[in-house]
């Protein structure tokens, strides 16, 4: 489960900018994100909840002077607000948002009706449909890291055995055969199957490490087999040098 402050919380409270959409919120260099999503990485571990807070559950974060308040949620969960504790002094940063959500909860319960039965209201922190926009426009980037992840391994483990590896990016069927070829250096054969749009395959294409993008040929079967139904083939050759980074890697 990873943690990402809501962008309020990210301008406001940490201070920070928005950065492009190929940084990802949850992966923001700082001391209070880092400890946020190292802390609540498994669905069980330690949880001290903020209980002063009644109409939602929130649990604290705390690291060097920062502290934070979480909500989880699944994937994502969110911190909602942040804080530096001020070196001497008395205030302490739960209390204080108790006390600002009592307010906030005086100033609901004053203009909606049915009032809220909670002591507190927090809704003024929690994600809205802003926070999400961001999270979804992140997919792209988050299925292309797992999509590389995934053809990398596939070439490494094909390289050590000579044999068909398969795995799955974006919902469809990819498989991987690397072996080498007599007078020609490395052959890479990448198939896939499924509900694939042109523009998968070419990018699936482009993430074989050592091989040059344009270079990538259609096949009509794979070395040893004839193609199945609903299957592409490409094939090209690998980059020596690559190839022998990849085997180094692949046997470690």
């Amino acid at each position: 489960m990873t943690v990402r402050p809501t962008l309020r919380c990210l301008r406001g409270d940490l201070g920070l900018a928005l950065p492009p959409l190929d940084e990802p919120l949850d992966e923001i260099d700082h001391p209070l994100v880092r400890k946020a999503n190292s802390q609540f990485a498994l669905p069980t571990g330690p949880r001290e909840r903020i209980r002063s807070i009644d109409d939602v559950v929130m649990f604290k974060v705390k690291v060097q002077r920062w502290r934070g308040a979480v909500v989880e949620s699944g994937e994502p969960s969110w911190m909602v607000t942040a804080g530096v504790r001020e070196a001497g002094s008395r205030d302490d940063f739960y209390e204080v948002l108790a006390t600002a959500a009592v307010a906030a909860r005086t100033r609901y319960n004053a203009e909606h009706r049915p009032p809220l039965k909670s002591s507190t209201f927090c809704g003024q922190w929690l994600p809205d449909e802003d926070d999400r926009d961001r999270y979804r426009a992140e997919a792209a980037v988050r299925m292309l890291r797992a999509m590389r992840h995934t053809v990398r391994r596939l070439v490494c483990a094909s390289l050590l055995d000579g044999h068909e590896h398969i795995g799955e990016v974006a919902g469809a069927e990819l498989g991987v055969l690397v072996q080498g070829a007599e007078d020609h250096g490395t052959y890479v054969a990448l198939w896939i199957t499924g509900p694939v749009p042109d523009n998968l395959v070419a990018v699936v294409l482009d993430l074989v490490p050592g091989c040059d993008r344009n270079d990538w040929y259609p096949e009509f079967a794979m070395p040893d087999r004839s193609l199945r139904p609903g299957e592409q083939v490409y094939s090209n050759f690998m980059d020596p040098a690559a190839a022998a980074r990849l085997l180094e890697e692949a046997a470690s």
